[in-house]
């Protein structure tokens, strides 16, 4: 068989994206194919570098280029995010898919969850941002290792920088150890705020950490900026569900899709090896179930994780081989995918020229 770019092409579309259940051609991921006698090159373009299974769109395609009598197939990887196509009114700046991590309830780790997303999601190659919308609790500079923001620019708030990640927290601009009393039409202007008064520039995600419950903030934050998604954090134990249920039905109610289901905390692993259920087991997976919903994983109980939000140092960064870190670095490619699902399900297959 003679090899030139239409069989190419024609090899490459029998290989399926296995999340978006369409071939790469179709996808528009093929791009710079190359040929040089029996050897042949070309790109895949990515919906995300935090693909999971990107080894095995790798290995699939160059198997297909194998098939048709090629004697060496060079695949590069690489990723252009799909933007959701939802208006979210910033001037000067892209917000490509902005995603929340939510709960019906408070210490559930919900903060640890949204500030290993984001740096996972930065150290893979995204542009990410982080906005703590926990107007009451934001916590997120200590856990991330910035407790100050830059001073203003361009008549802008500047986010502060950690780990590859843009970082805004009410936590800059109020006195440190100072109650916030405020009442809801002021969380939903300073919500606003954050959203437009800072100069995020284009970013890939804006992770945005929300307060526990279901009540002004979120809802605030769900009408100021369309969200592309929601992550639902609960702990393994029945009473932790029923809040993280009403959470997850909140978000049903104001349209907004959930990315899937996160079980924090969901046991601690023993010196011997063995799991001990802490807070029960196997909750977060049956809620993801009865909502049908993505079930995105379970992240065992460390010290580490405490130690490192006080310190500064997510789990990510500080011990990346441990079954925490792992864990979470593992969820968050998953996310990722649920996003990439989601924006091109809600707009038509962008159409990408290959040369």
């Amino acid at each position: 068989m003679t090899i030139n770019k239409d069989t190419v092409l024609a090899a490459l579309s029998t290989v399926q994206e296995p999340e978006l259940h369409k071939d790469l051609v179709t996808l528009g991921m093929i791009r710079d194919v190359m040929i040089e006698n029996d050897e042949v090159s070309f790109t895949v373009m990515l919906t995300t570098p935090a693909c999971p299974l990107k080894h095995q769109i790798e290995n699939e395609a160059r198997a297909a280029v194998n098939k048709i009598g090629a004697n060496k197939v060079n695949v590069k990887l690489d990723s252009d995010v799909p933007n959701d196509g939802k208006l979210r009114g910033l001037v000067n700046a892209t917000v490509k898919n902005a995603i929340a991590v939510g709960s019906g309830k408070g210490g559930v780790g919900k903060s640890t969850v949204a500030v290993n997303l984001a740096v996972s999601l930065a150290k893979l190659g995204a542009r990410v941002g982080l906005l703590d919308a926990d107007i009451y609790g934001p916590n997120l500079p200590t856990m991330i290792g910035a407790p100050n923001m830059p001073p203003p620019a361009n008549e802008k708030l500047q986010p502060a920088v950690a780990y590859g990640v843009k970082v805004f927290s009410m936590g800059y601009l109020v006195e440190p150890g100072k109650p916030l009393i405020w009442r809801g039409p002021m969380l939903n202007s300073a919500i606003r705020q954050f959203i437009t008064d800072v100069e995020w520039g284009e970013l890939d995600y804006l992770i945005v950490d929300l307060p526990p419950g279901t009540g002004d903030a979120p809802l605030s934050l769900a009408q100021a900026m369309p969200l592309s998604g929601v992550v639902i954090v609960t702990l393994p134990q029945a009473i932790s569900l029923e809040d993280a249920s009403r959470g997850l039905e909140m978000f049903n109610s104001l349209n907004v899709p959930i990315l899937g289901v996160v079980e924090n905390m969901s046991y601690l692993l023993l010196p011997d090896g063995s799991k001990m259920d802490v807070f029960g087991t196997g909750g977060g997976e049956k809620m993801a179930a009865h909502y049908n919903v993505p079930f995105l994983g379970k992240v065992p109980m460390s010290p580490a994780v405490r130690i490192g939000g006080d310190e500064g140092k997510p789990i990510v960064i500080s011990d990346p081989e441990s079954d925490t870190a792992i864990a979470l670095r593992d969820i968050s490619e998953r996310i990722a995918a649920q996003v990439s699902i989601h924006a091109l399900a809600s707009s038509s297959v962008p159409k990408i020229e290959i040369i």
